[in-house]
């Protein structure tokens, strides 16, 4: 037996996507006595500035951005009750195809070995029950939340450590959903050209496919208020538009692939920390 609390690590590409995809989990695991952790790999640079100025036009200072973003996230933090911030502080890449990709100290020009050490380096620290991150596709495509995945699997090999380790989903049932309600907020939105559209239909996962799903509505004030304390990206984050109560009902119950386990717990499971206590 030991005194070590229960730890759960986030690893996460910008400021921001700590609230977005994990801001329930954090929120409750952290309200049940257990140590929250998370890692914020790049320094967000590639974000909106004041006024919602845009990366590459005139006016944004990259440096002033990552400033601002970092305040942010320290809010967004403290919303959320998360016991240890680590931020590894690599450049922001910007999107897939932005010329930021290619820029020297960038998150996608880091070689993967040297993030996953540093990583490793972290996990032995915290020694973490428990891993979160993105599945090879970064969910989405986004050049740094690929190379958090990397980083993170990587890491993981490099130490002794057996964490549960999860990579965040949606259910293709809820992005119909979404789907929905974007429609809805924006009536005059045109439909997707077919190769769009059928890009976002092999987003997440099919619902049986899904191991884990957390219901965390109880704390979907919580992770509102965590998105919003990321005010300065507020243009680009659509589920603000929706007011808390609508928020919940969308975002309250958040899913994971599973991927890596030692404990046995059946699966489909309503917790992360399924077979360790």
């Amino acid at each position: 037996m030991t005194d070590r609390p229960l730890t759960l690590m986030a690893v996460h590409a910008h400021p921001d996507d700590e609230a977005t995809g994990t801001g329930g989990v954090l929120a409750r695991y952290a309200a049940e006595g257990i140590r929250t952790v998370l890692v914020t790999c790049t320094d967000g640079r590639c974000g909106d500035g004041p006024g919602g100025v845009k990366p590459g036009d005139p006016g944004h200072d990259p440096a002033a951005v990552a400033l601002m973003r970092r305040q942010e996230l320290d809010a967004s933090c403290d919303v959320l009750k998360v016991s240890d911030l680590e931020t590894l502080d690599y450049a922001d890449s910007g999107m897939m195809g932005w010329p930021s990709n290619d820029t020297p100290g960038s998150f996608w020009q880091t070689p993967v070995e040297e993030g996953a050490a540093r990583l490793a380096e972290l996990m032995r620290h915290y020694r973490p029950d428990v891993v979160v991150t993105y599945d090879e596709n970064g969910f989405y495509g986004h050049p740094d939340h690929i190379q958090a995945h990397r980083i993170t699997m990587a890491a993981l090999e490099m130490t002794d450590l057996t964490p549960k380790v999860y990579w965040t989903t949606m259910p293709r049932s809820g992005m119909r959903r979404f789907g929905e309600i974007m429609r809805e907020f924006h009536e005059d939105m045109p439909e997707p050209d077919p190769a769009e559209a059928a890009a976002m239909a092999e987003i997440g996962l099919p619902d049986d496919e899904i191991t884990t799903w957390v219901d965390a509505t109880a704390f979907s004030g919580q992770k509102f208020d965590a998105l919003a304390a990321h005010a300065s990206q507020g243009e680009n984050i659509f589920f603000l538009k929706m007011g808390k109560e609508r928020f919940g009902e969308l975002m309250g119950t958040e899913t994971f692939l599973r991927v890596k386990d030692t404990t046995g717990a059946a699966v489909p499971e309503t917790d992360l920390f399924a077979g360790l206590r």
